[in-house]
């Protein structure tokens, strides 16, 4: 029986996921760099043609694309989960929990993908890495806000989970408590702030300029399906150039 052809996109694909496996353990040493990529070509037997296809800016390529891996479990240990009721705020706490325990193993390689995307020509990408990464958090719990409360969301657990991050790659605890202690505490002061920011729109004076005229705040919408590029939460196929 003859081999069943696959389509260049898959064809384009294949390597990707190849290449970036094979780069994982070169990372710890060489980090997201040119050397990796070359090695992981080698490791996987692809060429430099179809390599430049799958990441056509090479390691940074790989790093985002490691990133949105983790994204991508996440979501599906999220979506698994039974969470029926659990607390909101406990809800929220075992996502992020849940995103550092589907890379609990590579910390290394995390650890140096920030260093990547804290560079100067990088850090839009890893800010928006991050916002990606809380925007998919708040789809997987069902959030359905389309006003300011969807990018007020958004920020508040983008602080929220890089601040979780730099604390889990630097805890030594047995089995990271010490990091599940910091984010439990991280999540109280956001729920505190909610409560804040509720009894501040009963404020008259504060009611009086969220109300008043323009009604700016009213305005702001979440991106659409088809979003604008210059929304935060836009997304797009870097691969597809």
């Amino acid at each position: 029986m003859a081999t069943p052809k696959i389509s260049e996109a898959e064809h384009i694909e294949k390597a990707r996921a190849a290449l970036l496996a094979a780069a994982l353990p070169h990372v710890v040493f060489d980090g997201w760099s040119r050397e990796t990529l070359r090695l992981a070509m080698g490791d996987c037997a692809v060429d430099a043609g179809l390599a430049q296809q799958a990441y056509p800016r090479g390691a940074i390529d790989m790093a985002l694309a490691f990133h949105r891996r983790g994204d991508d479990l996440m979501v599906q240990r999220m979506l698994a989960q039974n969470q029926s009721g659990v607390r909101y705020r406990d809800r929220i706490m075992a996502a992020v929990r849940t995103r550092l325990m589907v890379v609990s193993g590579e910390k290394d390689i995390v650890r140096r993908g920030i260093t990547l995307l804290s560079m100067p020509a990088h850090i839009g990408e890893g800010t928006a890495a991050v916002w990606q990464t809380c925007d998919a958090i708040w789809t997987a719990l069902g959030d359905t806000s389309d006003d300011i409360n969807w990018y007020t969301k958004r920020a508040t657990l983008s602080a929220v989970y890089s601040s979780t991050v730099l604390f889990w790659l630097g805890d030594t605890s047995v089995d990271d408590t010490d990091t599940w202690a910091f984010l439990d505490r991280r999540i109280e002061n956001v729920m505190q702030f909610e409560k804040l920011k509720a009894g501040a729109r009963k404020n008259p004076l504060i009611r009086g300029f969220m109300n008043g005229p323009g009604r700016l705040l009213d305005r702001l919408r979440a991106p659409s399906k088809s979003p604008r590029r210059d929304l935060p939460g836009y997304v797009e196929n870097q691969f597809e150039r």
